[in-house]
């Protein structure tokens, strides 16, 4: 059986935290992904895990992990805040009026501080390395590391309509309305947060069509991708 995604993440914190510091010399790559809703986002990322966490199978190897609905979990954690205040971490750019009012009366942290602990959880995860890192700015807040590759997923609004429809069991309306939602607030997040344009090409070291390629090619092309540049970081080449 397929391990959680919790237990995954609880051996991939275990295996970076017995490793010696000798070993994670140079630093572990990581990677963040960018992604249209709908282009496959959450999959890829799961295969590309998958992937390289079998190709480097070895007694010294760490697992790679995926970082996507559960990042915000594990901000809380570190920074011990409530758990109930994982609704407030989202990419969503819209909030019920209640939290709204309970923000300003101070009976929970900002939204700004709460991005803020998720931007120094992604920082450390990315010191860690091997952690697949989904959204919530991942690749503004790393774009200067040496050791993080940034993806971008897009693909034509047709295809990501129809996965919405046949995924979500919406009607076509339904379905437009969620799709121009979602990628509208996670432009709204990364405006608003780090005034930075989600569409701006020259932020990742890759986009890709997944409505052309298909969620395992995707996959296939960001790993040897990741091969190809963890080569650079041992040979030095890159600082």
């Amino acid at each position: 059986m397929k391990p959680s995604l919790l237990e995954r993440f609880t051996r991939y914190l275990a295996a970076q935290a017995a490793l010696p510091e000798k070993v994670r010399q140079p630093r572990p790559l990581s990677v963040t992904i960018s992604r249209e809703a709908g282009a496959g986002g959450t999959t890829i990322a799961e295969l590309l895990a998958d992937r390289l966490s079998a190709a480097e199978q070895t007694p010294a190897s760490k697992p790679w992990a995926v970082f996507d609905a559960n990042l915000a979990k594990q901000a809380l954690q570190d920074h011990k805040l409530p758990p109930q205040l994982e609704s407030l971490m989202t990419e969503e750019a819209k909030l019920p009026i209640e939290e709204v009012v309970e923000e300003l009366l101070g009976l929970h942290p900002s939204r700004w501080t709460l991005v803020q602990h998720t931007t120094k959880t992604i920082l450390k995860l990315v010191s860690l390395g091997h952690a697949v890192i989904v959204g919530r700015g991942s690749h503004v807040i790393t774009a200067r590391l040496p050791n993080v590759l940034h993806i971008r997923l897009v693909a034509p609004f047709s295809t990501r309509l129809r996965y919405f429809i046949d995924y979500y069991k919406l009607t076509s309306y339904e379905a437009e309305k969620v799709l121009r939602e979602r990628d509208e607030s996670r432009s709204h997040y990364l405006r608003t947060y780090f005034r930075a344009n989600i569409e701006d090409p020259t932020q990742y070291d890759l986009t890709i069509n997944t409505g052309r390629l298909g969620c395992p090619n995707s996959a296939d092309l960001i790993y040897h991708l990741v091969i190809q540049r963890q080569k650079l970081l041992r040979s030095g080449d890159l600082a």
